[in-house]
């Protein structure tokens, strides 16, 4: 069961000059890599290769630490690669031991940064299996994600903690809005049929067809949450909930008045995602994507 070698492209906007200090300053590097927390460069003898130590921080109660090497290799003006070996004693990590290498090139007005490593992994034919459908598509992920976080701080300026920010913000709010609006449309509307959303459609509606009414607000709803899940411009779905809610606010107490004074009530519930969704649309309109990256060698 052989796996491919992870393969990372993304064209950057620099010189090369830049790029290279961002990229091999390990001070610089820990701060827009998502596969490390620390990297520390150990004394460099004459003639010998670049050594250092690595940690990641898996949780709050685990560790990764590791070792690395790192060769520099200047072929002409335009060009440079990197080359690395590394690995870790901790048998808990998916990774045992690999090789890689970076590669920089410079173009007309920017600078093709590319990497392509592949590893050995721990636990056998289990930890092979795991590392194909679960790990390693989650780090090939996140190189590229850390690639475009890389490309953002040296054409934009902004630095990568205040990207990171932005882009865990958003998909933490993404992934609370699919779960609130799936559950509003399976649990009150389809699954447990509540007498208060039957109330309110009941006024507009006759109770022949309030309940079918209900059934397909829920799915309506369901179908929202799964877009939440699948469209990529999350700024798009902020705006509509900042529209949608104060009108389904308003519906609702003029539905049932008496709601406004309920525990919870929808007043000051959707006065909350009202607010949600305005951070999240200030904070979602240019996120770092690992989707700007090419992952595969052009022809393959």
């Amino acid at each position: 069961m052989k796996s491919k070698p992870i393969y990372v492209e993304v064209p950057i906007h620099s010189k090369l000059d830049a790029l290279w200090e961002a990229s091999q300053n390990p001070h610089l590097h820990e701060q827009w890599d998502l596969r490390f927390s620390s990297i520390t460069y150990l004394t460099k003898k004459e003639n010998e290769a670049q050594q250092f130590t690595y940690t990641r921080t898996v949780g709050p109660f685990y560790k990764v630490e590791g070792w690395g090497k790192s060769i520099g290799s200047f072929q002409n003006d335009n060009q440079r690669t990197s080359s690395l070996h590394f690995g870790t004693p901790q048998k808990l990590s998916p990774i045992r031991e690999g090789r890689g290498y970076w590669k920089y090139e410079q173009l007309d007005d920017s600078v093709k940064f590319l990497t392509q490593y592949d590893y050995d992994v721990n636990f056998g034919r289990v930890g092979k299996i795991v590392d194909k459908f679960v790990f390693r598509p989650l780090i090939g992920w996140a190189t590229a994600l850390s690639f475009d976080v890389l490309k953002r701080w040296l054409e934009k300026g902004e630095t990568p903690s205040s990207q990171y920010v932005r882009f865990f913000s958003t998909y933490m709010m993404t992934y609370a809005f699919a779960f609130i609006w799936m559950y509003q449309g399976l649990i009150p509307k389809i699954i447990g049929m509540h007498p208060a959303e039957l109330s309110m459609i009941g006024n507009v509606f006759s109770d022949r067809h309030a309940l079918l009414v209900v059934m397909i607000i829920g799915l309506l709803e369901v179908f929202f949450g799964l877009f939440w899940l699948f469209y990529r411009r999350k700024d798009h779905l902020f705006l509509v909930q900042m529209i949608l809610f104060p009108l389904l606010t308003i519906t609702a107490v003029i539905s049932l008045p008496e709601t406004a004074i309920h525990p919870f009530n929808p007043v000051t519930f959707n006065l909350s995602l009202i607010i949600l969704s305005v951070i999240g649309f200030m904070l979602s309109r240019d996120v770092p994507s690992a989707k700007s990256c090419l992952r595969k060698r052009r022809g393959v």
